[in-house]
């Protein structure tokens, strides 16, 4: 990265587990600065790997929270929103701002950056509001605030970009709302990337809201079809004027794997183009933009050279096999239990799962489930263990693959089950008041529709197993600490 003045501040990333923030601290770790990051869950930081970072946890939400991550940084970037939340977004978000802005101010922090949406003259959308009113709330204190505004972030695990793929992946005919007619400037992550790092350490950003975007101005429609000729797709996109974005948003549900709540808000905001004025950014940030193209050729190939993470990561390829056309975002189940056992006992209890030992709890469904892996070509549960009770990473048994381990803490299974779509099973072990809380969660990236209908199907089933499999751990854990006692 060049023309950055020195890096000699603390710089904290506030919502570094969310998409922008943990492709944008390793780049300022690139670029020589020292980085604070800091999320609600602090496990979700630690699964990262990053080297040489500071992590942290905190929740906007609490403002107790928050001093303690603000103490010594320089430069503070807010990436979190509520769009999760459902409706009362808004009203959160400005909750969250207000209490971020304000334990600034009392830590003396030099700048805030906030990433913000492109917002039109009168913006219709609940989502663009919002995102505005959230920047006003930030400004109205005495840190001095540099907003950085973008449409469509070109790059995996953006919503807005995953959105498009599902659809594309997913779709060989769409009847859509006419607002794939609406116009963006869809800007690449790199692109993006290197604005906010460099606008904040120039001389007259303070205070200052800037547009980026990429070079070109698009419709969704040209979106559409650019990405599907770059993966071998060509969907036939036909606009009708029956299908608002409201009926839009409830329909996406049934054909992507993007939280509801975000691609909901995110259609919203079609109504109206929104198109970068970047004329300002552009002149004090002279970079070669990427085109669409370019930058979607960029996000596959950065996909492609991921390394295995050391447990699940959202949109981890070796978590979805490897196979760009499956889902970003998973869906999951979980289920949890408390034990009194000691530690160890519960770790020999979850690594001994499988082969001869069986899954605990509804066994004869999985041995359904293994015979008909089988009969259609996977590998069912003939696989069996290498050891009766210790697991590494690499072993393969029964219809599983250990890709990640961290001891007496983790256990990440990856599945090789045939199905639409990739699956992993996760076991995790927290201290909770003197007895630790045993949890396991599958999470699915679907392959299409016919991988969502797999994941809905048997949704009920999930929450049922994984509530008993963890309960029978915990109580076999405590059976076999009572009896070597």
């Amino acid at each position: 990265m060049s023309n950055i003045p020195a890096k000699t501040g603390l710089v904290l990333v506030f919502g570094a587990s969310g998409y922008i923030g943990s492709n944008l601290v390793p780049r300022l770790m690139e670029s020589g600065f020292r980085v604070r990051a800091c999320a609600r869950n602090q496990s979700v930081l630690e699964g990262r790997g990053w080297r040489g970072v500071e992590i942290a946890q905190a929740d906007a939400l609490l403002p107790e929270t928050l001093d303690e991550v603000l103490a010594g940084v320089e430069v503070a970037y807010y990436l979190v929103h509520s769009m999760s939340a459902g409706r009362e977004f808004p009203r959160i978000d400005l909750d969250a701002a207000e209490n971020f802005r304000m334990a600034a101010e009392r830590q003396g922090v030099s700048r805030i950056v906030y990433l913000g949406g492109l917002i039109p003259a009168s913006p219709g959308s609940e989502h663009l509001r919002s995102r505005r009113e959230t920047g006003d709330c930030l400004r109205s204190g005495p840190v001095a605030v540099t907003e950085i505004r973008a449409g469509m972030i070109v790059g995996p695990g953006s919503a807005a970009f995953e959105v498009i793929r599902d659809l594309v992946n997913n779709l060989p005919l769409m009847i859509t709302p006419r607002w794939v007619r609406t116009r963006s400037t869809p800007i690449g992550l790199d692109n993006l990337l290197e604005y906010m790092i460099r606008l904040p350490y120039l001389d007259g950003t303070a205070g200052q809201c800037f547009d980026v975007g990429g070079p070109e101005i698009l419709t969704y429609e040209a979106i559409m079809r650019q990405y599907g000729e770059i993966v071998g797709r060509h969907p036939v996109i036909i606009p009708v004027p029956l299908l608002t974005p409201g009926l839009s948003s409830w329909w996406l549900r049934l054909v992507t794997s993007v939280p509801t709540n975000i691609a909901r808000a995110l259609i919203e905001g079609l109504r109206q183009d929104v198109i970068a004025d970047d004329a300002a950014a552009r002149r004090l940030v002279p970079i070669e933009l990427t085109s669409f193209r370019e930058s979607v050729l960029a996000a596959l190939d950065t996909e492609r050279d991921e390394k295995v993470p050391a447990r699940w990561v959202e949109g981890s390829m070796a978590c979805r096999n490897f196979e760009p056309s499956y889902a970003f975002y998973a869906k999951r189940a979980s289920g949890s239990a408390v034990s009194a056992a000691p530690l160890a006992e519960i770790w020999r209890q979850i690594t001994a799962i499988g082969g001869r030992n069986g899954y605990y709890y509804l066994n004869f469904l999985w041995k359904i489930r293994g015979l008909m892996d089988w009969l259609i070509g996977g590998p069912g549960l003939r696989r069996g263990r290498r050891h009766p009770n210790e697991l590494r990473v690499g072993d393969v048994f029964d219809a599983w693959r250990v890709i990640a381990i961290e001891p007496r803490r983790r256990l990440t299974l990856l599945m090789e089950m045939k199905a639409p779509g990739s699956g992993v099973l996760e076991f995790d072990i927290c201290p909770e008041s003197g007895s630790h809380r045993i949890t396991a969660t599958a999470y699915f990236h679907p392959a299409g529709v016919w991988g969502l209908s797999y994941w809905y199907l048997l949704a009920p089933v999930h929450l049922i197993l994984f509530r008993g499999l963890t309960r029978r751990i915990a109580r076999q854990a405590e059976n076999a600490a009572s009896e070597s006692a």
